[in-house]
């Protein structure tokens, strides 16, 4: 019976012991905003433009494109200021990949989206070679691509995950132990 007792007191304490939130910085990075580092790259950036834009007449095809190339770079260095991205010591911006939601946007919904396109690549080209492999000669159509067949199926690729999920609950996605060849030892 004390024992019993023990286990959830340890939990108390330990639970209480350990801290809630981490305080500490992500290894040593500021905001871009912030960074004077990422500062002195936008102002470097900039005059090396500007520099290079002296060489030119001030309203040649040249020089114009010179113009639209800094307000590029300083629209894109206003953006990473204005967003939540976090800079290093040598003012570029940093990606944080450690499951936090406040970066998400960083690397875990572009993560997803890569999961995706991947996946519709692999589906398309997966119902692609099944549905040329009932030809007349399949080895040929997987060289020579039959366009009008690999557009149509191409274009009802976006429904993978659920075309995936049917096929492995219709046991079509995976085959039979039987089906599959093993190479003699």
């Amino acid at each position: 019976m004390k024992q019993f007792n023990l286990i959830p007191l340890f939990f108390i304490l330990l639970i209480t012991i350990i801290p809630n939130q981490a305080s500490a910085d992500i290894g040593g990075l500021t905001k871009c905003s912030q960074s004077p580092a990422f500062n002195k790259r936008l102002k470097a950036s900039v005059k090396k433009l500007e520099q290079r834009m002296v060489q030119y007449e001030v309203d040649s095809p040249s020089a114009l494109a010179l113009k639209q190339q800094i307000a590029r770079t300083e629209a894109r260095f206003d953006k990473y200021a204005r967003s939540e991205l976090l800079c290093g010591p040598d003012g570029l911006p940093h990606l944080i990949a450690d499951g936090r939601w406040s970066h998400a946007a960083e690397f875990i919904l572009p993560g997803f989206g890569f999961i995706y396109i991947s996946g519709w690549i692999g589906w398309v080209g997966r119902k692609y070679l099944r549905a040329v492999s009932t030809t007349k000669n399949p080895s040929e159509s997987e060289i020579i691509i039959n366009v009008p067949l690999a557009l149509k199926i191409m274009t009802t690729g976006y429904i993978w995950p659920i075309s995936a999920w049917q096929d492995l609950i219709s046991g079509d996605l995976v085959a039979s132990k039987e089906e599959v060849t093993v190479s003699p030892r």
